[in-house]
């Protein structure tokens, strides 16, 4: 089944099946089958979306963000295009006063208890918190006096997501907090939520309030968890909600008429860290080790994958691999980019105002070309900047950039084709390709390198460019395999005769010992992008003994 003539399916190796999850979810087959006795369609299943349905006109097209949370974005000539939440959710009287039972009794047990501060935590705490209630409720108590209250596994699944929902997240906006494909989110009075897609681009949400007196109440207390709290005195407020994106609250009816509004802009200001993306199981040690070596010693990386895989997290996270005194150049459309060296040229595009004063990518790049950096950082590689970009490389400038593209042949292809047009004799300036996706395995919404690959040379009598995949992920065990162990082109003929091995091979031992050093940053909880640097930094300057650690 296919999205249109454009969409990209991806492989089931990789992701479980629309059936796969209506099995695990009651409440998302219950959706399924109503829509489909409404409209006599089945949803089209997509654990990934790709660019190029932005081109469907009428979609219908369902993903996952991890169970319980789905995502419906349907269209037709009779309905306007939209944007449906499909989560556990209360339908009865009945259903409402259990879930109103345990929430007492949670409240009541937690009232002498110690509340953890760390976020992790206090989610363990919530499940230790909720697992005594369902047995205080069973011998009888709570809201209804001496009799016992009887809750279903059905039940516990569906409350158990909804507190958290409310106390963890940020209550009915959470499923929009956890969307990586939606950039900004505008509230304009209770029934009225609408979001900016990355791929969709507008579409109003089937989120409402009951009224504007809820989402009145709904923003003072998310204020106050902010530290920013709002009242009819203090009205406007900005604040950053948990994740690190920017909200800006209008709260009085006298200033904001049509009732409470809301803008919110999806950014987190610290990266994450190549250590946490290890601990996630996005890329192995190993993988990360290799990057290591790679950026140190001037190699030229980018990042791949489809819409929201990851790109720019990851490539954020490497960045800290860069030597510490290196010069940095980014050139970006959006400023996403973080870099922690101190010597960081950071410049964005000017796409508005009149043709003569507006400053594209490319010129960036050629600017980049006269300031002599040690790595020049592409946010996004889409169009004639890239034959700059491998100009760059050719002129001894190592580049990193993400890139749309699912595999080393489609990369190639893009490359060498309109609008980029690099020559294929040129391909080889760039060392090594990255492909990264998300994936849905097992009820989960997870992102995983699929492979990394070393770009050897074009050979005119192979009539094409020679490829080797150093690192594999084999879908089954959830784990990424060293193929290039012994058979590194990158590793043995760019690295180790520059950084002086007698034996190339000796070049392992070296990516081993980084690996365990990234693999006890991980064990030891060393997670936040500036403390990881802060260790990668010291081991640049001091070697072993400049960790704060013993491996």
């Amino acid at each position: 089944m296919a999205a249109g003539e454009k969409g990209k399916k991806i492989p089931k190796k990789y992701s479980d099946t629309l059936e796969a999850a209506m099995s695990r979810n009651p409440h998302l087959r219950a959706y399924v089958r109503e829509f489909m006795k409404r409209t006599g369609k089945l949803p089209e299943f997509y654990p990934q979306l790709s660019r190029d349905m932005k081109d469907i006109k009428y979609p219908n097209i369902l993903y996952p963000l991890g169970d319980p949370l789905f995502i419906h974005i349907y269209g037709s000539r009779k309905e306007e295009k939209k944007y449906i939440v499909i989560e556990p959710k209360i339908t009865s009287e009945e259903e409402r006063k259990r879930y109103d039972a345990l929430r007492d009794k949670m409240l009541e047990l937690a009232s002498d208890r110690d509340i953890p501060e760390d976020a992790k935590e206090f989610e363990k705490f919530l499940d230790r918190l909720m697992d005594e209630a369902v047995r205080k409720l069973s011998e009888g108590g709570g809201l209804f006096k001496r009799k016992t209250v009887r809750l279903t596994e059905t039940d516990l699944l569906k409350f158990r997501y909804l507190i958290k929902r409310d106390i963890v997240g940020i209550g009915p906006l959470e499923p929009l907090m956890r969307d990586p494909y939606i950039e900004d989110i505008h509230i304009v009075g209770a029934d009225y939520i609408a979001l900016i897609h990355k791929i969709f681009e507008f579409l109003p949400t089937t989120i409402k309030f009951k009224n504007n007196i809820e989402l009145a109440d709904y923003f003072k207390n998310l204020s106050e968890r902010m530290g920013r709290p709002v009242s009819d005195k203090n009205p406007v407020v900005d604040g950053t909600l948990p994740d690190g994106s920017r909200i800006n609250i209008i709260y009085s009816p006298d200033i904001s008429i049509k009732g409470p509004s809301a803008t919110i802009r999806k950014f987190s200001a610290t990266p994450i860290s190549v250590v946490q993306l290890v601990k996630w199981g996005t890329f192995s040690a190993e993988v990360a080790a290799y990057l290591w070596l790679a950026l140190e010693y001037g190699m030229s990386v980018f990042v791949c994958g489809e819409t929201a895989s990851g790109k720019t997290t990851t490539l954020n996270s490497i960045i800290p691999f860069i030597k510490p005194d290196a010069k940095i150049y980014t050139a970006e459309d959006t400023p996403e980019v973080i870099v922690p060296h101190p010597t960081w040229q950071r410049l964005v595009t000017r796409e508005r105002g009149p043709e003569e004063s507006r400053v594209t990518l490319f010129d960036l790049l050629k600017a980049a070309l006269r300031s002599r950096p040690n790595y020049i950082i592409v946010g996004e590689i889409r169009g004639a900047e890239g034959a700059i970009a491998f100009q760059a490389m050719q002129t001894g400038h190592p580049v990193m950039s993400t890139f749309h593209a699912g595999d080393i042949k489609k990369m190639i292809q893009r490359f060498t084709s309109p609008p980029i047009n690099v020559p294929v004799t040129f391909i080889d300036n760039l060392n090594i390709a990255l492909f990264q996706q998300a994936v849905y395995v097992k009820g989960r919404f997870l992102r995983r390198v699929l492979n990394v690959v070393e770009i050897e040379g074009y050979y005119e009598e192979l009539g094409g460019v020679a490829t080797r995949n150093v690192f594999e992920w084999d879908s089954v065990n959830d784990r990424h395999i060293f193929r290039g162990m012994n058979n590194s082109y990158i590793l043995e003929r760019k690295i180790a005769e520059v950084a002086g091995y007698e034996d190339p091979k000796e070049i392992y031992n070296e990516l081993f010992l980084r690996a365990r050093i990234i693999q006890k940053m991980a064990e030891l909880g060393i997670t936040d992008y500036y403390d990881v640097h802060r260790e990668i930094k010291a081991f640049y300057e001091r070697g072993l003994e400049g960790l704060s650690f013993r491996l």
